[in-house]
């Protein structure tokens, strides 16, 4: 082990001699540098050898990096960067290397290799790391999407790109990400092509990206509308807009996404020159939305099932909110909940849930119609929807009742937290916290955020959004987020290292002290269990360097 060690260290005395010889360093320095080298070196060649220390090594020579790029800088040097730089670099990613043949399950560490090379600018490298990556790592579509992304924009190799996509296909021929990325990518290459050869002609151009088999390799409504949303993007794909457009009313008529398309898209109809005016085109809106009314009770008259009953609501209710043609919308909203009975407000939620009685999104619905417009019988309403439907079952249902209790009852919505079941308390508290902030200020969601925290349990979501709160302030008070933080830590601080690093990140923000990230470190290693521990080191590491 000392014999290969003492070759390692001989290796790198031409580098250190050049750091000294240009002025970058002094001899102090070097002697410096050259011991701590020597002692991680060793680190790494013991018979029982630590992730952590690899982290170490690699941590500390991109320091030096940073450091001879700073120097180079102030004292306007650029030579002899193949015999210093380069050294290191290659350096780096021999650690890399080996710490990514030991542990190769570890996706984090590959993608801190990935982060080093682009940071430093070494296209080859890259390349390598994604192609070893991508043999140990085959079964996740991200990496294959990175990898092609890498190649395209990275490497400017469309013919990379086409063909890492090709391969993850092979792999995961149902992945509807993977498509949608590949399909982007095609564009961009044809939008490139535009720019550079204006005088080929169109056809040449669409041969580039138009290819329908690849539109129905995958299945679904939703999926052909994705790739629609993608087209779109595009100035130069109307024609593709068109054939995905036919392909989706051709082969999925029955979908109910399919006519929530079709009802909306009539309102994206360009207005005339002669609709210029407000009241033209106020009388033009009118006239599209009654169009898109049409056609969903054309897709109803196919299709009368619960999700379409649900588009067509939502609709209605997200016209009735946009405040345009008010009287008709909330007419039609209480038509399609009530199809044409009861007055009362009551009457018309229970409507609108006799048909589905067992759906959560036909209650919620419901329930936000009903609050919207205004009507004081919901608590009954609420409670009809509890008889039918499980909240410990239907998890989605308890997101309205925090609409209801904080809109109509917030006197008694602690009592309520505090006996209600423990995943909906949770949640609930991070929105009733929401809801003090907008109706009463900073001080009211202060209030009752201290209120709050006297009882648990707690989620993650309900301390960061008084973070964020306090950072909306004209003067955000670094004592306060302080505060916020130190009592989110004591909740989650033993397995959550992102909530360090973000403590860690204010710290070094322009309010913080960044003397205190030392101390933050130090607890954060002593407190983090498990995984959090390595996860944190690598995170860290990368803060450092500038890589995140």
């Amino acid at each position: 082990m000392a014999e290969i060690v003492q070759q390692r260290i001989e290796n790198r005395i031409p580098e250190w001699e050049q750091l000294e010889r240009v002025g970058l360093f002094t001899k102090k320095e070097i002697k410096s540098m050259l011991k701590r080298a020597t002692a991680l070196e060793y680190k790494l060649h013991r018979l029982i050898i630590s992730k952590v220390d690899f982290i170490a090594y690699i941590q500390y020579e991109i320091n030096v990096l940073e450091l001879i790029k700073k120097r180079r800088s102030r004292i306007g040097y650029t030579f002899k960067k193949e015999e210093i730089e380069f050294s290191i670099i290659s350096r780096i990613n021999n650690i890399f290397k080996r710490a990514t043949t030991k542990w190769k399950n570890d996706l984090q560490l590959w993608l801190s290799h990935v982060a080093f090379c682009k940071k430093w600018n070494t296209k080859g490298q890259l390349s390598k790391v994604f192609s070893s990556m991508l043999a140990i790592h085959p079964e996740k579509p991200a990496v294959w999407i990175m990898a092609a992304k890498s190649e395209m924009e990275d490497r400017n190799s469309p013919e990379s790109a086409r063909q890492l996509f090709l391969r993850a296909l092979r792999f995961h021929p149902e992945s509807q990400k993977v498509y949608q990325e590949y399909f982007r990518m095609e564009l961009l290459h044809a939008e490139k092509l535009r720019k550079e050869q204006k005088e080929l002609e169109k056809a040449e151009i669409d041969g580039e990206y138009e290819d329908h088999g690849f539109l129905c390799a995958v299945a679904g409504a939703d999926f052909i509308l994705s790739l629609l949303n993608i087209a779109a993007i595009f100035d130069f794909t109307k024609e593709l807009q068109a054939t995905i457009i036919q392909d989706l009313q051709g082969k999925y008529a029955d979908h109910e996404v399919t006519w929530d398309f079709m009802a909306r898209r009539e309102l994206d109809a360009a207005v005339g020159e002669e609709l210029q005016s407000a009241k033209g085109r106020a009388s033009d809106i009118a006239r599209r939305e009654e169009r898109c009314c049409q056609v969903y009770e054309e897709g109803l008259n196919m299709l009368n099932t619960e999700a379409m009953w649900t588009c067509y609501v939502s609709f209605c209710l997200e016209r009735f909110k946009r405040k345009t043609n008010v009287h008709e919308l909330k007419e039609k909203v209480q038509v399609l909940l009530t199809s044409g009975g009861s007055e009362q407000a009551a009457a018309v939620a229970m409507a609108a849930t006799q048909r589905h009685s067992q759906s959560v999104a036909m209650w919620c619905l419901a329930l936000q119609t009903l609050l919207d417009l205004g009507s004081g019988t919901m608590g009954k309403i609420f409670q009809d929807a509890l008889t039918h439907i499980n909240p410990k079952v239907h998890m989605n249902a308890h997101t309205h009742t925090q609409n209801w209790y904080c809109k109509s009852r917030p006197a008694s919505i602690l009592s309520w937290l505090t006996s209600y079941m423990r995943a909906v308390s949770m949640d609930i508290k991070e929105k009733y916290l929401d809801w003090s902030y907008r109706v009463g200020g900073y001080k009211k969601a202060r209030k009752t955020f201290t209120s709050l925290h006297e009882s648990r349990p707690f989620s993650k979501a309900f301390f960061t959004r008084m973070i964020q709160i306090e950072k909306e302030q004209e003067t955000p008070k670094m004592t306060n987020l302080r505060d916020f933080y130190e009592r989110a830590l004591s909740e989650f601080g033993s397995t959550d290292d992102d909530l360090w690093l973000e403590y860690i990140r204010e710290e070094l923000g322009p309010r913080g002290q960044p003397e205190n990230c030392g101390r933050i470190h130090w607890r954060a290693m002593k407190i983090l269990e498990g995984e959090s521990v390595e996860r944190f080191i690598t995170q860290y590491t990368l803060l450092q360097t500038g890589h995140i």
